[in-house]
């Protein structure tokens, strides 16, 4: 099984705030929901909670340490990165993605063979960041640059990495 990492970061590495992602840019959004489209996810509970009414034919896998936390039909709950990645290779699924945030990207990192990064280029205010990788471990595949227009207020690049 594969296991790929989504995320959308800013020039510092940012991924969010108390209350969610500091920007708006449908451009990535729409990125977003193509690359997880009918995939099983593994988010974080305070993730999961953002994105509650989001989810269509994905099967989200929520990571929490919260015990007896229960979630909706059509999604599961566990306990450790273990726990997940056993969920995820029990369904018979090709690939994992896991969508965040920042804990759980941490725990995930470590077992990922490929990165889909939109880099924003502008810098945010924030407290959740996206883990430092060691460039030597992974290799650009894809890069694919958007400047600024009437719908996104800030350039970005959509990238692509996989695992050396």
């Amino acid at each position: 099984m594969k296991i790929s990492i989504i995320a959308a970061i800013d020039e510092n590495r940012l991924i969010g705030t108390g209350s969610g992602i500091p920007w708006h840019l449908p451009r990535d959004q729409r990125h977003f929901r193509e690359s997880a489209a009918g995939k099983v996810m593994l988010l974080g509970r305070r993730t999961f909670e953002e994105m509650r009414g989001w989810f269509t034919d994905q099967f989200p896998i929520v990571l929490t340490g919260q015990p007896g936390y229960l979630v909706p039909s059509g999604s599961c709950v566990v306990h450790s990165i273990a726990d997940a990645l056993e969920q995820a290779r029990g369904r018979g699924e090709p690939e994992l993605l896991v969508a965040g945030g920042a804990q759980i990207y941490g725990l995930a990192l470590p077992f990922a063979d490929r990165l889909i990064l939109t880099e924003v280029h502008a810098s945010f205010e924030g407290d959740a960041y996206f883990p430092r990788i060691a460039e030597a471990d992974w290799e650009e595949t894809s890069r694919v640059r958007f400047a600024a227009d009437a719908e996104n207020a800030h350039p970005m690049s959509f990238v692509g990495y996989r695992r050396r």
